[in-house]
């Protein structure tokens, strides 16, 4: 993709010096062609990417094996030459066309970044835990991203972003230290994705915004989190429904905001049920569950495949917690095998025709 992306602009170049085109369409031409190579990435570019991941995996074991055998400044010195090595050669090499490659090597000075903020704390014994490091850590990929508008340090900042959630979410007895601005950090990077044309990135912070939900009601009251994760969710879908367009052109997400909305959807009602399920409530959100999986289905599924699936298993799972809240207490074993066998084949039956009858909308996307 890079090298192709690489000769078509300087064919455009040349178009435009032999008169063939005006200045104005060259340089729209040559724009699109930049966002379709900065947002594709071709076999060689994903191994690139992979062992760049595996490098920096391998520096940052480095650095928490502490080298003592090699002097401070020589373990010092080593992280930043590698840092300034992975973010010039990185652009050098990206401006020869190699676009996955040089983004590799910026994933690779990236964490030798981390690496060198972890291995100046050990060696310098600076106060702070791990998590404020990995905060530093997530705020200057950010910082990089930005400069080198790098797709791949985009989705590395949110990573690490997620990695300082995990961090400070599961400390249960330390509520007063929750990340709640993790939600502020996601709003920044949701700007920084737009200004990087980071696709990958809006996906990922969708996601994260759930999981962080998630642990927000593992720490705190879980029917009111639950809940609004579960409205706010069922918002997305519906503004999905009525306003496609101008919510596409909002998000920038491919069409494929309605997914994440149901994935919320199902999981803040998935919590609300947990806590209901010995009450009558329980009852009402799987009849409510149950009826948004089915209007998804029918207003979003023809054009998302991918979306159809998350209905079917959000469907699927909808029955078995009904069923073993409900009519699981009064069978056997014998009877709990026969129910699940005939609510499977009833699924499976309806599913088939689902799928036939959206086939034709479908043939040919990905989605």
């Amino acid at each position: 993709m890079a090298s192709y992306a690489t000769k078509v602009k300087k064919d455009i170049d040349r178009w435009v010096e032999n008169g063939l085109l005006d200045r104005t369409t060259g340089d729209v031409l040559v724009r699109d062609v930049e966002t379709n190579e900065r947002n594709g990435l071709n076999f060689g570019s994903i191994l690139a990417i992979m062992a760049a991941l595996l490098f920096a995996a391998a520096i940052l074991i480095l650095v928490a094996a502490n080298w003592e055998t090699i002097p401070r400044i020589a373990r010092v010195a080593g992280l930043f030459a590698v840092i300034f090595a992975g973010y010039v050669g990185g652009a050098w090499v990206k401006g020869q066309g190699h676009s996955g490659i040089g983004e590799a090597l910026w994933l690779v000075a990236a964490a030798a970044f981390g690496g060198s903020i972890a291995l100046i704390g050990q060696m310098y014994h600076f106060s702070g835990d791990e998590a404020s490091a990995v905060v530093t850590w997530c705020i200057g990929t950010a910082i990089a991203a930005a400069v080198l508008r790098s797709n791949a340090l985009t989705v590395a900042a949110v990573g690490i972003a997620d990695s300082w959630l995990a961090l400070k979410g599961f400390e249960f007895f330390r509520k007063e230290q929750f990340p709640h601005l993790f939600p502020a950090f996601m709003a920044a990077f949701w700007v920084l994705s737009l200004w990087t044309q980071s696709r990958a990135a809006r996906h990922l912070i969708l996601l994260s915004l759930i999981f962080y939900a998630v642990m927000l009601a593992m720490h705190f009251n879980t029917t009111e989190v639950s809940l609004v994760l579960a409205l706010v969710s069922a918002a997305v879908l519906a503004a999905s429904a009525l306003a496609p367009e101008p919510v596409e052109r909002v998000v920038q997400l491919g069409g494929r905001l309605p997914l994440h909305g149901l994935i919320g959807f199902l999981t803040g009602l998935g919590i609300l049920q947990i806590d209901l399920i010995e009450g009558d409530g329980f009852v009402i959100a799987a009849a409510v569950a149950l009826a948004v999986i089915a209007a998804t289905i029918i207003f979003l599924g023809r054009e998302s495949r991918a979306l159809r699936w998350v209905a079917y298993l959000g469907f699927a799972f909808e029955l078995a917690v009904v069923y073993l809240a409900t009519v699981g207490t009064m069978l056997g074993t014998a009877g709990f095998f026969f129910a699940a066998a005939i609510t499977l084949a009833v699924l499976a039956y309806a599913i088939i025709r689902i799928e036939r009858r959206m086939k034709p909308a479908t043939d040919g996307r990905t989605a």
